[in-house]
């Protein structure tokens, strides 16, 4: 009795029952060859099933890339997001000859147009616009008409389509009656123009008629190759006061259809175009401004557009860049038009102060407007 109680601790025994009752217990000497290789079994059982768990995932993972692969075949090329991710991290992991190139990322507004008012600045400006387009990058559309400022309406549609495929950002300029780009179904653009008190725009243009300016000292001669002596130097004040055509028609330097548009009833001065102009500066215009306050308008372009003004009020105030000349008030003038006519600067004034995101630079309450 007292051996087979030694021998059963041992495990040296017989039973296969003792053996199997305490797997757990290694012996002394040693675990046996059959025992070991079951506990390596059992060992390997939780590997096998996280195993199984990563192959489904993998499975997955490779259905997910099969499924992108055929998505990519059938429409001809990367998905939009792996156009703007490229374009996003500079360097592409795929061959770059699939599809067209990223779209290039424009500023806003890229469309710009201004309508420039005649004799209010508008030389200058478009001299200062011509270095800003080398140094900024944009594209400068000018035209070589001067004098047609009402159009047709096949006119328009023609004009507004050359300006609306013009390559973006682009700013087109030239002396033109506002036009209204959506009812041809074009993007609208964003205007900006400047004007100037009607008596000094009255004056530049007398003597301009008369005398040309700094681009050349016969260019009064081609201008005006017909005038006689006696009305190139007949005196501004005897022109107002007996009513010579040139200084009494009052239609002549009228101003209200560069905001109004084409329709006819905007050469007339009346309410209906007055009303027609405030809208369309409400809406379409970024910025009206005046000459009297050039720099501040300068300033403020540069705020507005930086893309395209960033800079200008310097290159201003450069002493090499030329400016405009301005000519002294004759009170003769004043007397003529009396100050009757539609005040718009005076309604700008209005505006920059009851709308307070509109960006108008008008100012002067006794300042008239045609």
């Amino acid at each position: 009795m007292k051996k087979k109680q030694q021998q059963h601790p041992g495990g040296g025994g017989g039973g296969g029952g003792g053996a199997d009752s305490w797997p757990h217990a290694a012996p002394a000497g040693g675990a046996p060859a059959g025992l070991g290789g079951w506990k390596r079994r059992v060992s390997l059982l939780p590997l096998l099933r996280f195993s199984l768990r990563d192959y489904g995932f993998c499975m997955a993972t490779l259905l997910v890339f099969c499924l992108g692969s055929l998505f990519y075949q059938l429409s001809g090329g990367p998905p939009r997001f792996l156009l703007d991710l490229r374009q996003y991290l500079g360097n592409s992991t795929y061959l770059d000859d699939h599809g067209p190139p990223p779209r290039k990322v424009l500023p806003f507004p890229s469309q710009v147009v201004y309508n420039r008012v005649g004799k209010c600045g508008s030389r200058t400006v478009v001299l200062l616009l011509r270095i800003l387009s080398e140094k900024h990058g944009f594209n400068l559309v000018t035209s070589d008409i001067h004098n047609k400022t009402r159009l047709t309406k096949n006119e328009q549609m023609e004009l507004i389509k050359n300006i609306s495929t013009a390559e973006q950002p682009y700013l087109f300029t030239r002396h033109v009656h506002f036009l209204n780009f959506s009812r041809f179904g074009g993007d609208q653009p964003v205007y900006i123009n400047i004007i100037r008190d009607p008596v000094s725009r009255f004056l530049s243009n007398y003597f301009f008629r008369r005398f040309g300016d700094w681009r050349g000292e016969q260019n009064h001669m081609i201008r005006t190759p017909s005038m006689r002596q006696e009305e190139r130097y007949l005196d501004i004040n005897e022109c107002i006061l007996e009513n010579y055509p040139e200084c009494s028609n009052p239609r002549l330097f009228y101003i209200i259809p560069y905001f109004c548009g084409q329709h006819p009833r905007c050469r007339e001065p009346g309410e209906w175009a007055l009303e027609r102009a405030k809208l369309n500066v409400n809406e379409n215009f970024l910025l009206v401004g005046i000459l009297e306050e050039l720099e501040d308008v300068l300033l403020l372009l540069e705020r507005f557009l930086p893309h395209y003004f960033k800079g200008v009020l310097s290159i201003y105030k450069d002493p090499d860049f030329s400016v405009f000349s301005a000519f002294p008030v004759v009170e003769g003038i004043k007397e003529c038009h009396g100050y009757q006519a539609l005040a718009l600067p005076r309604w700008c004034t209005r505006v920059d102060t009851a709308t307070p995101g509109r960006h108008i630079l008008c100012k002067g309450e006794n300042t008239p407007a045609v």
